[in-house]
Formats: structure tokens, sequence, C-alpha cells
């Protein structure tokens, strides 16, 4: 009989929340700081997921870019937004209600995200959802996607094998770093990559709704019982 799935690890920024017009309009900040031209909104989302200092690198045309200094300039200008109330970070619709429905269920739930713990902790506090998570991994604290280290570490913080794991993302990232760690990954329609691109990577299906996702869910965990 296969293993009870248990645990789903989701991504953040483009899959609970909807963080890019917060993470453009930061990106545009650190290029400005540093003299150089800001990338389009289309080549930011494609690096979204990705530790911040390797995001800024592949979107900087420079070849000697200050990155240290940008990066700095980037969180800077994130923190400057969050305490000013300026911060735009809307959780998509329906989150809540999955969580909730997960956990008062039989599921462990979990983050693995390229965020700082610092930004995801507000994140999650600001949006009451904290409450739902069983196990945080952020970039600064382990290595970032698609090196499996941050789902690794999640599996072994809630006693879970790689048969009993789900990665849930947006982005090709999210979907690689599942493959490199062993678990199946769920793709959704709702982040920054398409869902092509999340299916080529290896997705063993695209949600385009959250509902969809709770559905897809709760089938897994009929057929494991």
């Amino acid at each position: 009989m296969p293993s009870k799935v248990k645990l789903a690890v989701f991504d953040c920024d483009g899959t609970l929340v909807d963080s890019q017009h917060a993470i453009n309009s930061c990106m545009t900040d650190a290029f400005i700081h540093v003299g150089l031209q800001p990338p389009p909104i289309s080549r930011v989302r494609r690096v979204v997921g990705l530790p911040l200092a390797q995001a800024i690198e592949m979107l900087a045309d420079e070849e000697n870019a200050p990155i240290p200094t940008m990066v700095e300039a980037y969180s800077v200008s994130w923190q400057r937004m969050r305490s000013g109330g300026d911060l735009d970070e809307p959780v998509f619709e329906g989150t809540h209600d999955l969580l909730k429905d997960l956990k008062a269920g039989d599921w462990t739930l979990g983050v693995a995200t390229g965020k700082s713990m610092r930004g995801l902790e507000a994140t999650l506090a600001h949006h009451g959802l904290g409450r739902f998570f069983s196990t945080l991994q952020t970039a600064d604290r382990a290595k970032g996607k698609p090196d499996p280290e941050m789902l690794e570490l999640a599996m072994v913080e809630t006693d879970a094998a790689p048969s009993e794991t789900v990665m849930i993302g947006d982005t090709t990232y999210d979907i690689e770093m599942a493959a490199n760690a062993g678990v199946r990954a769920l793709g959704v329609a709702w982040g920054y990559h398409a869902p092509k691109d999340l299916m080529a990577a290896g997705a063993e299906m695209v949600a385009e709704t959250v509902a969809d996702l709770n559905r897809y869910l709760k089938s897994l965990e009929e057929r494991s019982s």
C-alpha cells in the first residue's frame, strides 16, 4: 500500500500571495540605485522564487553589476514599503479556506520560499496565515531553489518521507526543486510561470483555481488511504 500523503509544502510569492507589483517596484529601485536600467516586469516575473542575489544577477545586463549593493537597496525598499503601509501582497482568493480545510484534515503544511525568514514571517503574520504552517523554509537559511535542501529540511522537521510529501508552486523552480527532492509536484496557474512551462518541468498537474487544487489534494488522500 502506498504511503499516505501527509505533508503539503507551498511556495509563497505567486502561490499564496500576489507580490509581483511589490517585487517589481523594489527591483526597479535596486537597479536605479546603482544607475542601471530596470528590467521589464516580464523578466522580473521569470526570476521570482530564486534567492534575491541570484535573481538580481540574472536580470543585470552589466557584467560587473554591484550585486550586494543592489540586494541591500532592494531590501531597504521592501522594508520602507512595509513600514509605510504601502506593501501590496494580497492573498489569492480562496487561500485561507484551502489552508483551513487542509489543516482541519490530516495534512501537515509548510512553506518553502525564496523570501528571507523575516520577510516570510511578516507576510504570514500580516495575513494571519502563520498558524497553519508547521515548517518554514527560506532561502537565507538553506540553499535556494531548485536545490532540494528546503524540502529536505521540511521533511526532517515534520517526519515526512518523500513519498508522503507534495510541493505546490507557481514556477519551474518549485517543480524542479520537488524533482530534486524526490517528491511529487503540483503547479498553480495563477502565479508567475505559464502552466505549459510547469508541466514541461515535471508538474503532475496544474490547478487552474484554488478549488481545483483542494480537490486534487483530497484525491491524493483518497488514493493513498
